[in-house]
């Protein structure tokens, strides 16, 4: 099995606003960055999309060790909060029948991190972490790109997507 190594960071200018993910995928001397913007959509939103993306990228199942400077991504998954929310029909919290949020995109990474064996890790963002920095600037400039596409799972998008 390959292991490969990703980073990933999402981000918004403004959140909601323009937002947009980055990501770098590490295996052996082989190196590959991703990135795309859309018009409108929130962090958490990025953040999960970039982990989602980076996953998708691997055509065969891998070893994977997986960073993220999102607490609400790396939480969601290693603490079993995204398949409790699944389970429950993406309900949150029973008591208050209060619904997960995100949960067509949760629904995606709980898909790859079932097609793939994940060391899911925190790293802190904008702590000097090369890989971290370049994903960093990745999503930045995609989020000011022009041609920023209609992120269709945010309620706010204006269309669908193209």
């Amino acid at each position: 099995m390959k292991e490969i190594t990703i980073y990933t960071d999402g981000g918004c200018i403004g959140n909601p606003g323009p937002g947009g993910y980055g990501v770098v995928l590490l295996y052996g001397e082989h190196r590959k960055e991703l990135s795309e913007g859309f018009q409108e959509t929130t962090n958490n939103r990025m953040e999960l999309l970039a982990c989602i993306k980076g996953l998708e990228a691997l055509k065969e199942s891998c070893a994977v060790t997986l960073y993220s400077d999102s607490k609400y991504v790396v939480d969601g998954i290693s603490k079993g909060w995204a398949r409790r929310w699944r389970k429950n029909n993406w309900i949150r919290d029973k008591k208050t029948g209060a619904k997960a949020v995100n949960p067509d995109l949760w629904q995606r990474l709980l898909e790859q991190v079932d097609r793939h064996q994940i060391n899911l890790c925190w790293v802190k963002g904008h702590a000097g972490n090369p890989e971290n920095e370049t994903c960093d600037q990745l999503a930045n400039r995609a989020a000011r790109s022009n041609s920023n596409k209609i992120d269709p799972g945010y309620p706010g998008s204006r269309a669908t997507n193209n």
